[in-house]
């Protein structure tokens, strides 16, 4: 399962950027002839780094055949986005958003949830989406969550657990719904803050059948240690460590992810136990 999963992530993410990349004959083919020059023009950026001055000059000549050709500004955008230079990355987004809001959004939404921890925006955008079309909107950027789950972790974020779950639960429920790679230890986590044991349990063990992580181990540890389970709650932490240490732990190159932990967190954890007399 686990296999499987990270298999889906890396199609997804192949997905996302197979279907970045504009057909520029698909222009001409439906008579779009000021599109299809721009789009032409667009392609002068391949096989130049995104903060070349041929990269950004192609789009800008994109641009300037058409200003409404959105492909140019989400493409443009990026390297100010990877460069921090939030404020220009926005206004690119905006304007590829506004001339052709139904396949911006999506982008547009999950990096102020990833980037910029803009969580009210996020939702709006995957709100948004949902309300422009009728089939599903899918994935993020990066193929990790369904938009729907990181509209619950927004809700989550700002202290709305009740919503965050019931949002993530739905997503789950559906027939189609192809798990992400952290979808149960969220799930999980939430539970956990509000006391529900039970169900915290059952869903971080799900996550280990298709995910074990170094984190749901440890929150299964702290879940045990709420109800008073010493030898599951010292087991589990065993188990974090050495997840910790192999590297099976949450990992995003570009952001601190939700619920992520670190090998410190598991080490102060080891040595509360070892104060009540735990052999380690």
């Amino acid at each position: 399962m686990k296999k499987y999963n990270l298999l889906l992530c890396f199609l997804f993410s192949a997905y996302v950027h197979m279907v970045g990349q504009p057909n520029c004959e698909a222009y001409k083919y439906y008579g779009d002839t000021l599109k299809y020059q721009a789009c032409k023009a667009a392609e002068g950026r391949k096989g130049h780094y995104q903060f070349s001055k041929t990269y950004q000059e192609s789009l800008d000549k994109a641009i300037s055949i058409d200003p409404s050709f959105a492909y140019a500004y989400k493409a443009k955008s990026t390297a100010y986005l990877k460069s921090g230079d939030f404020i220009t990355w926005k206004e690119l987004m905006d304007k590829a958003v506004n001339n052709n809001p139904i396949e911006n959004l999506d982008y547009r939404g999950w990096c102020r949830f990833q980037f910029f921890r803009d969580y009210k925006g996020a939702i709006e955008d995957i709100e948004l989406l949902d309300s422009l079309v009728e089939y599903d909107i899918g994935y993020c950027q990066n193929g990790y969550y369904h938009l729907n789950v990181a509209k619950g972790l927004c809700y989550k974020a700002l202290g709305q657990n009740e919503k965050a779950i019931e949002i993530i639960e739905n997503q789950l429920n559906h027939d189609d719904h192809h798990s992400g790679l952290f979808d149960y230890l969220h799930l999980g986590v939430l539970y956990l803050e509000l006391g529900d044991f039970h169900n915290a349990i059952e869903k971080l063990l799900i996550q280990a059948d298709e995910n074990d992580l170094a984190e749901n181990r440890f929150y299964l540890a702290l879940v045990y240690k709420s109800l008073n389970q010493y030898d599951d709650y010292v087991s589990n932490l065993k188990l974090a460590r050495e997840k910790y240490i192999s590297n099976n732990k949450m990992f995003d190159p570009y952001s601190a992810q939700v619920d992520k932990i670190y090998l410190s967190d598991i080490e102060d954890e080891i040595q509360i136990a070892k104060e009540k007399g735990y052999d380690f």
